[in-house]
């Protein structure tokens, strides 16, 4: 048989290769726009020549503390421009980023810098005594970099060196190391561990460069964005966002705390186009005490929990345009975005919100979708009724669970990732979440989707926030039970709400109970509902 002609001669080399690295982006953004402004954080901020400048320092710094490639560097900061360039100043020194959540308890902080094998831990003086206290639990100690942030609480010291010292000992023209293959791994982020210990998702360059993009593409962003830092950098490395918006050599606006009064402040002092955060979030504008009109349209991105149309519809009316994405930490944060169609925009309000909570298509970047059965990986019926499991797979998708094997094996089998997720399948191909597995409730040997009856509450003009879940029930064997937070001001009874209900549901997927108070949350807006279901299985 002849060679191939089109393989035969035509090798990969230097001139027509390199690794796909987000570390690109950086180099390019200061090289094509040094004077733009890239970061503001309060009344500090600089320009991409300086990012460029400061990012190269951090990496410098770290290899001269012999820190490279293969290594851990923990983060435990808010969105502050410490955590900003750790993103490219990481793995510049080509060590991987651990992006701590800054809500987690001392013995979690502990096991994940231990199963990680941090080298070394910036800490922000407001979260040193959680870092200080899970270092005691752990056997090799990091090396330990205190970031004395201008809008932090005060607090000790945990290291040994300030973080704006430890930069100016570093070089600003250091080269940086580049992957050596774009598989190799550049984040770390573990997961909420509500089940036992969180499990270590590896992220590579080639996935990182790609969903970056795909945020581009998926939600239509154009050159030099202003974004509103109101999404954790630590989760799922802020939906890649640190990258995407250096593409673009947009502007980073940094928010250290996401509260009403200082978002509305920050969209008006400094120009801000788009900003990403969580249902709750958008539930907190709609009903601040204080709604300044918005001095321009705001592109919203949302996910983290299917947001109920009512808030959808909220929010929408008050000048934000919102963009509902779907994902999970094992692919890269948002990987399923619901693509909008321009003759949506004839329907009607309520009709646009509840198809905008649908979950929608594939990123242009991911390489497969589908609602299966989870035992035989075949698609269901895209009848819009039939409910199956949520299946991705391609470039987006995790290398894998750091040292576990086990969990990397079972998450991926079949050639798919498992997301645990239950939904359906539009005749038009777009997919809708009804529940996690875990979260649906049989009740008499019906199924019922809390969030089909979460939504129906959001419906009612007394309720902020609400979540279902199942109750032990001896002769249904479950019940749906409903904790809800009313607004400030409102009033309504448990009975009352039933019966609203009732009247907007079938009668077996109405609450039984309702038990009202504040709803406990992670600190990227999710309803801890396994806190909820302890509680239901405790009412008398």
């Amino acid at each position: 048989m002849a060679a191939n002609p089109y393989d035969s001669d035509l090798g990969r080399n230097r001139a027509n290769f390199a690794p796909l690295t987000p570390l690109d982006f950086l180099k390019r953004a200061a090289a094509v726009h040094p004077r733009r402004t890239a970061v503001v954080h309060g009344s500090f901020s600089y320009d991409w020549a300086t990012a460029d400048r400061r990012c190269r320092r951090l990496a410098s710094a770290l290899r001269r503390r012999g820190i490279g490639r293969g290594d851990t560097v923990a983060v435990m900061a808010p969105n502050t421009p410490a955590l900003f360039e750790a993103h490219f100043g990481v793995p510049l020194a080509g060590a991987v980023l651990n992006a701590l959540n800054t809500r987690l308890d001392a013995a979690t902080i502990a096991f994940i810098l231990e199963h990680g094998d941090a080298k070394a831990v910036l800490v922000d003086r407001e979260y040193a005594g959680t870092i200080k206290s899970a270092l005691s639990q752990i056997n090799a100690r990091p090396f330990v970099v205190d970031i004395a942030d201008s809008q932090a609480p005060p607090g000790p010291a945990v290291g040994a060196v300030e973080y704006e010292a430890f930069l100016e000992s570093g070089d600003p023209g250091f080269p940086g190391e580049e992957p050596r293959d774009e598989w190799d791994a550049i984040a770390l982020n573990y997961t909420s561990g509500t089940t036992g210990n969180p499990k270590g998702v590896v992220y590579h360059h080639r996935g990182a460069y790609l969903n970056a993009i795909g945020n581009i593409l998926a939600w239509s962003m154009p050159k030099h964005p202003a974004y509103l830092w109101t999404l954790p950098m630590f989760h799922c490395n802020g939906w890649c966002f640190p990258w995407t918006v250096t593409a673009l050599a947009g502007t980073h606006v940094c928010l250290r705390r996401v509260e009403a009064p200082a978002i509305f402040d920050a969209i008006a002092r400094h120009g801000v186009t788009h900003m990403c955060g969580a249902p709750v979030v958008l539930n907190m504008l709609v009903n601040a005490r204080e709604k300044p009109k918005l001095p321009r349209a705001v592109a919203v991105m949302t996910a983290a929990s299917a947001p109920p149309p009512a808030v959808l519809e909220a929010i929408e009316a008050m000048g934000f345009r919102v963009t509902h994405v779907y994902g999970l930490t094992e692919v890269y944060g948002p990987s399923v975005v619901c693509d909008w169609h321009a003759e949506w925009d004839a329907r009607p309000a309520p009709e646009r919100a509840a198809i905008k909570a649908r979950q929608g298509v594939r990123y242009p970047v991911l390489d497969g979708l589908m609602v299966a059965d989870p035992e035989t990986l075949a698609p269901v019926p895209a009848d819009g009724r039939t409910i199956g499991e949520v299946f991705m797979r391609g470039n987006i998708v995790m290398k894998g669970y750091l040292k576990n094997a086990r969990a990397t094996e079972a998450a991926l089998k079949g050639g798919w990732f498992h997301t645990g997720d239950l939904g359906v399948a539009h005749p038009d191909g777009y997919i809708e979440l009804k529940d996690r597995s875990k979260d649906i409730i049989k009740s008499g040997g019906e199924s019922v989707s809390t969030i089909e009856v979460e939504a129906a509450l959001y419906r009612h003009p007394a309720v902020l926030e609400a979540a279902v879940v199942g109750r032990p029930d001896p002769h249904w064997g479950e019940t749906p039970c409903a904790f809800v937070t009313l607004k400030d001001g409102a009033a309504a009874t448990a009975d009352e709400l039933i019966a609203f209900c009732r009247a907007n549901l079938a009668h077996f997927k109405a609450p039984r109970t309702v038990v009202f108070g504040p709803l406990p949350k992670t600190s990227t807006g999710k309803i801890q509902k396994f806190v909820l279901r302890e509680k239901a299985k405790g009412l008398g």
